[in-house]
Order: C-alpha cells, then structure tokens, then sequence
C-alpha cells in the first residue's frame, strides 16, 4: 500500500463507492407533483373527461395501473440528464403560456434539486380547458 491510499489521497471517498441509478418512475412522480403545484392546472394526463373519469376509477383500484401523482408524466432517464413530457388540463381563463412556463420551472427546480439529474427539456401538451360551469368528473368511490 503506498503512502497516499494509507493517507485516503487516492482511495474514493465512502460516498463516491457505488452507483446510484433513478427510475424512470421516480422523475414522473417528482415531475407530476411539482407540476400539480403550479396554479392554474386543474389536471394532468388525457383531456377527455371521459378519460380523465376511468383514469380516476382506475387509479382507486388496487393494482389498476399508474399511480395518479403521475399520471399525464413520461420520463426518458439517462445517467445523468433527463427529458420529460407532461401533458396538462388548464382551468379557463388563465394565461397557457405563463401555466405552461411556471410548470416548466417547477418540474426543473423540483426534479433537479431532488435527483441531481440535468433536465434538458420539458414538452408540455396542454389537452384540455377545464371550463367553470363544468363539473369535476372525479366520481365518488363507492369502496370505502
């Protein structure tokens, strides 16, 4: 052993031993909550009601497929950079640009911060405009 490893000068620091990989799965959550945040989103994922209306049921059974924090989220993670797409549903009346604009810097602020990942680009389609006469078509659960 030379003087240097017995000393830890060229020895890898504890944190630095390993790897660590993020799931696709963990940025669409991050990125779907910190977008839900950002006034002015009523929903994320499909604009049909109806869709949005089975993605609810769905979400409220066990095992019925992606979770709802993040669903309308796909992340593409590579080792160090990330690319997302977001589809969103805008209450009326508010400025889609500016919407769109605060999600973008949420999601890259929130995402960034939490995994330390480069976010190179944030797609958001927005699908729908959720209208003030309009009910909400979250149906009630019958499960209790």
């Amino acid at each position: 052993m030379t003087e240097s490893a017995a000393a830890g000068g060229s020895a890898k620091e504890p944190g630095d031993r390993g790897r660590t990989s993020i799931s696709d799965g963990v940025v669409e959550k991050i990125a779907g909550l910190a977008a839900r945040e950002v006034v002015g989103v009523h929903a994320m994922g499909s604009g049909s009601g109806l869709s949005r209306t089975f993605g609810a049921v769905r979400d409220r059974v066990p095992g019925g497929g992606k979770a709802a924090v993040s669903r309308g989220v796909k992340a593409e993670v590579g080792e160090l950079q990330t690319a997302l797409d977001l589809e969103i549903v805008v209450d009326y009346g508010v400025s889609i640009r500016a919407v769109a604009r605060a999600v973008r810097e949420n999601v890259i602020s929130a995402v960034e911060r939490m995994t330390g990942l480069e976010v190179v680009e944030v797609n958001i389609a927005v699908t729908d405009v959720k209208l003030p006469d309009e009910p909400d078509e979250e149906p009630e659960t019958r499960l209790q």
